[in-house]
C-alpha cells in the first residue's frame, strides 16, 4: 500500500459564487476518505467583479488588453483562498500535505489550446506555507487535450467504491451540473468516456442576471411559473445542433449566450432557457442511471423537465451519503495528490489528450 497524503481541494465554478473547500486522505489511487466540506461565498462585489472580467474577455486578446485587471483580480483570489485555507486548518485541526487549488476560469478555448484560471499559486503558497498544486489543465492542452472535464478519474473512484459497497449497479453516469454540465460514463469494466455535453447553469443564471436583481433562479420557481416559447425554443435548438462548437469535448461558458430570448419576460426567458437546457442535456444521457451532482442538481424544475425527456432515473448523488455539492472540490484534492505522486489526471477517453498524462504546476514558495 502507497503513502496516504492530506489534500485540500479548493474549486470555483463557472457560477464564479464561491469556492467550495474539502479536506480528503488518499494514496492517489484507490484508498480515499473524506475529512472535511465546506463552503465560502463570494461577497456580491467581489463576485460582479469577476463575472464583469469573464464578460469582457471574449478571445484570446482580451487577456493582453485587461491584464492590469486580471492581475489585480488574480491577487484577490489568491488572498481570499489563503484566508480560506489558513481558517479550515485552524478549525479542522488537520495538518495539510498538499493544497489543490483549481481558481478561478474566466477564459477557456481549447481549440487554440488557451485556458486562463485566475489564482496566483506562488502567492497561496507563501499566505499559507503550504505546497501548492496549481494550473492543473495547461499539461493536457499541450498533450493534445481540451483541458476539460478533469474530475473524471475521481467520478470512476466513487463509482468503483458505490459498487463495492453495494450501493450502485453499473453502468451508471455522473452528471455534474455547474456553469457548464459534464457527464463521466462509467461500465461494468470501470471503463470511464467523459465530456461537457452543454449548458448547465450559465444560461438559466445570467437571464436570471440581466433582468432581475437576483443572482439565481431558486429551485427554478421563476422557470416554472414562466410559459415556453416553443418557437424560439426551437429554432434555438436547431441552431445549437448545427453548431461547431457541440463537438468538443469541453465547453465554455462564452460557447453559448442569452440572445436568442431576447423580449421574452423574465418568466417565459427562465422557462425558455430551462427547457432549452434540459432538451440538450437529456439528448447525452443513455440508458444508464444517472447521478447529479453539483449546484445544478437544486434547480428542482431543471432535473425535472430533464427527467421527463429521458428513460432511465436520475439521483441525486447525495442519497449514496456523498454531499454532492463538493464532488468537484473533493476532486482537486484527490488530483492535487495525483499530480504530486506523478500519476495521470487526464485520458484519451476524458479530455481527447493523446496518451494518458499528468498535469498541475507544484509550487512551494515557503
Amino acid at each position: 500500500m502507497g503513502k496516504n497524503y492530506i489534500a485540500l481541494g479548493l474549486m470555483s465554478g463557472t457560477s464564479m459564487d464561491g469556492v467550495d473547500a474539502s479536506i480528503i486522505k488518499s494514496d492517489g489511487n484507490r484508498v480515499y476518505s473524506i475529512i472535511f466540506d465546506e463552503y465560502f461565498e463570494y461577497k456580491q462585489e467581489f463576485y460582479s467583479k469577476l463575472i464583469n472580467i469573464r464578460d469582457k474577455i471574449l478571445r484570446k486578446d482580451d487577456l493582453k488588453t485587461y491584464l492590469d485587471e486580471i492581475q489585480l483580480l488574480e491577487r484577490e483570489i489568491a488572498i481570499f483562498h489563503a484566508n480560506i485555507v489558513n481558517e479550515i486548518i485552524k478549525k479542522s485541526k488537520t495538518e495539510i500535505d498538499l493544497v489543490g487549488f483549481h481558481g478561478q476560469t474566466i477564459f477557456h478555448d481549447p481549440k487554440n489550446k488557451i485556458t486562463k484560471q485566475l489564482g496566483d499559486g506562488n502567492l497561496l503558497s507563501q499566505l499559507t506555507k503550504k505546497i501548492v498544486i496549481y494550473n492543473f489543465r495547461q499539461n493536457d492542452l499541450k498533450n493534445g487535450g481540451q483541458g476539460a472535464p478533469l474530475a473524471s478519474i475521481y467520478h470512476k473512484l466513487l463509482a468503483q467504491t458505490f459498487k463495492e459497497e453495494g450501493k450502485i449497479k453499473l453502468p451508471i453516469i455522473i452528471l455534474n451540473i455547474g456553469g457548464i454540465a459534464n457527464i463521466t460514463s462509467i461500465n461494468k469494466n470501470y471503463d470511464m468516456i467523459s465530456m461537457d455535453i452543454g449548458p448547465g447553469n450559465c444560461l438559466i443564471d445570467k437571464w436570471i442576471r440581466v433582468n432581475s436583481n437576483k443572482n439565481f433562479d431558486n429551485n427554478g420557481d421563476i422557470a416554472k411559473s414562466g410559459k415556453i416559447d416553443k418557437f424560439i425554443l426551437e429554432q434555438t435548438i436547431d441552431n445549437f445542433y448545427y453548431n461547431e462548437t457541440r463537438k468538443n469535448k469541453s465547453l465554455d461558458v462564452n460557447d453559448f449566450n442569452i440572445s436568442f430570448a431576447k423580449g421574452l419576460s423574465l418568466e417565459d426567458g427562465a422557462a425558455t432557457i430551462t427547457e432549452l437546457t434540459a432538451d440538450i442535456l437529456s439528448k447525452k444521457l443513455s440508458d444508464s442511471n444517472v447521478y447529479v451532482s453539483g449546484g445544478g442538481r437544486k434547480n428542482k424544475f431543471l432535473i425535472d423537465s430533464i427527467q421527463k425527456k429521458i428513460k432511465n432515473k436520475i439521483i441525486q448523488i447525495d442519497e449514496l451519503d456523498i454531499d454532492g455539492s463538493f464532488i468537484e472540490s473533493q476532486a482537486f484534492g484527490y488530483l492535487a495528490i495525483r499530480s504530486y505522486l506523478g500519476l495521470p489526471i487526464s485520458f484519451p477517453e476524458t479530455t481527447g489528450c493523446k496518451k494518458p498524462c499528468t498535469g498541475g504546476v507544484m509550487i512551494k514558495n515557503f
